[in-house]
């Protein structure tokens, strides 16, 4: 069953671990592809250093000033699609990055097996039938775990225990 819609309401901090243990489904052609969330990294606000949004809204980051449940995606590298999940209130820039899913660590590589490209950047994920979250009552634990890949961030924000990884 999806998972409710209220989640998306919670600020990205709070949101990153409770994705944990949720399943990540995909229709692609008629078959529903599906996989356990394994790693999370939050960004949130213009006041993070290593959030897109730090400095403003722009084209690429305005998706993130949307209220909450709805896809961010981006290339990186200019190859490797990012999903992430914008979360909160409508205009506090925030999401969160989906890192792994059961079999496949890095979000690169999730996204290429699941077909995500920026063709699904602001897919409603609450009402979509191509890319949702569901919740089947898992139970898990977590560590957490300084972000990956924020180099240019200052060391506070570099810092930040906001990764979060199921054990």
């Amino acid at each position: 069953m999806k998972i409710d819609k209220n989640i998306y309401k919670l600020s990205s901090i709070e949101l990153a671990p409770k994705l944990l243990g949720k399943i990540l489904c995909r229709s692609i052609n008629g078959k529903v592809l599906k996989y356990r969330i394994t790693e999370t990294e939050t960004y949130y606000s213009e006041q993070d250093t290593a959030c897109h949004a730090h400095k403003g809204k722009t084209n690429r980051t305005k998706i993130m000033y949307e209220e909450g449940g709805v896809a961010y995606i981006y290339l990186c590298y200019g190859m490797h699609w990012m999903l992430n999940i914008v979360s909160g209130g409508k205009d506090i820039p925030q999401a969160v990055l989906i890192r792994g899913v059961e079999g496949y660590n890095g979000p690169g590589k999730l996204t290429k097996i699941l077909n995500i490209t920026g063709k699904l950047n602001g897919e409603n994920l609450i009402n979509s039938n191509k890319i949702w979250l569901e919740d089947d009552n898992f139970v898990c634990k977590f560590k957490s775990a300084p972000r990956i890949g924020i180099n240019y961030a200052t060391e506070e924000y570099k810092n930040k225990l906001w990764r979060f990884i199921l054990v």
